[in-house]
């Protein structure tokens, strides 16, 4: 993950913060993070989060939509429910992530996306549609790198490959590693 979407986190999470400090003071928020042994304390959460973050030139350059984002008091961490987060590339179509579930550590330095991750860009002139679909993606935003061990399709117009486990190099140079079981079909063009 790009470096910009640590900042857009920690954006979205001081947004979260004095948007819902009036929210949490007229009703009991919903329960539904990641059950942890003993009691967890949610001390603000946002209903229907969108945030844009913009780049100098005032162009989008990341959009983040979540169902629910909640922050605890125990350990710090925060999660969020369905969310979509929206890449904006300077020449090509833009990157959208989503996933059942993501949960971020105190320190920003850890992404889980749980449950299915879905990976897609649509195609244009010189890139070509891509889709990616896999399960439980471990991402190090700082790094730019995600990883998985799980089963993962990529398709692209009649191509398509799939293998178990996955490591994703994104800062440029940006480059794919298959770990296992990799097969593919690719039509020349």
């Amino acid at each position: 993950m790009p470096p910009r979407l640590r900042i857009l986190l920690v954006l979205v999470m001081f947004l979260a913060a004095v948007v819902s400090w009036r929210l949490v003071q007229e009703e009991k928020p919903p329960s539904q993070g990641i059950t942890k042994s003993g009691p967890r304390e949610i001390d603000y959460y946002v209903t229907g989060l969108d945030v844009t973050r913009m780049t100098t030139a005032g162009r989008p350059a990341h959009r983040l939509r979540a169902v629910n984002l909640q922050h605890y008091t125990d350990d710090d961490t925060t999660e969020l429910q369905q969310p979509r987060l929206t890449v904006y590339q300077a020449e090509a179509p833009p990157w959208e992530v989503d996933a059942e579930r993501a949960w971020m550590s105190a320190d920003g330095s850890l992404v889980l996306l749980s449950g299915e991750v879905l990976i897609e860009r649509e195609g244009d002139v010189s890139n070509r549609p891509m889709r990616i679909v896999t399960r439980d993606l471990r991402v190090q935003p700082s790094e730019d790198y995600a990883e998985t061990d799980e089963k993962v399709r990529v398709e692209s117009e009649s191509d398509w490959l799939d293998a178990v486990g996955m490591q994703a190099w994104l800062r440029p140079p940006s480059r794919l590693k298959f770990l296992s079981q990799v097969n593919g079909y690719y039509v020349p063009r």
